[in-house]
């Protein structure tokens, strides 16, 4: 099963503020985003980080996916340097159940495949920014600290409205 998150923020102190955050401190934190992740996603469960995963050094981070359940994949945000030469992508295009899903750590108003109602997972914004057509901000903050998996994804585009720019019948 496929499984989308975003904006963790592991070993980052001032998040806690910054976002109003329910922990105490910094390992507070860290051990309940790591106790939802494994209480949802197994072994062989894939995992798309939509960027910000952690603010500390590769090693730091490396123990941290040690941690976590599944097979991992990270995209770039404003606070990955521990990825240091080993940047990764800015923004993924998949396909899923005959849905088009585009995943970057920022938001926009449109993207690849709207016009045809694709959908647009993102982070950056904690939960400050309303979404806009079949898009979803997937960042912790906005999801009870959990990942989201793709059936629960399904679901709450099921929801939203078409994408402001969709073609409908016209394509």
């Amino acid at each position: 099963m496929y499984f989308f998150t975003g904006d963790e923020h592991y070993w980052h102190k001032n998040i806690i503020t910054y976002c109003n955050r329910p922990f105490s401190s910094v390992e507070e934190m860290n051990e309940r985003m790591i106790y939802n992740s494994n209480s949802v996603v197994k072994e062989g469960d894939i995992v798309i980080h939509a960027g910000d995963f952690a603010l500390c050094s590769e090693e730091e981070a490396g123990k941290i996916i040690k941690r976590l359940n599944g097979r991992h994949v990270f995209l770039n945000g404003d606070h990955d340097r521990w990825m240091g030469k080993k940047r990764s992508w800015d923004i993924r295009y998949y396909k899923m159940e005959n849905e088009s899903i585009i995943v970057c750590h920022y938001c926009m108003r449109t993207w690849f495949k709207s016009h045809y109602n694709s959908w647009h997972l993102y982070a950056h914004s904690h939960g400050t920014l309303p979404s806009i057509g079949k898009s979803h901000d997937i960042g912790v903050d906005n999801n009870s600290f959990l990942p989201l998996s793709f059936p629960k994804i399904v679901e709450l585009m099921k929801s939203k409205p078409n994408n402001p720019n969709y073609l409908g019948d016209r394509h």
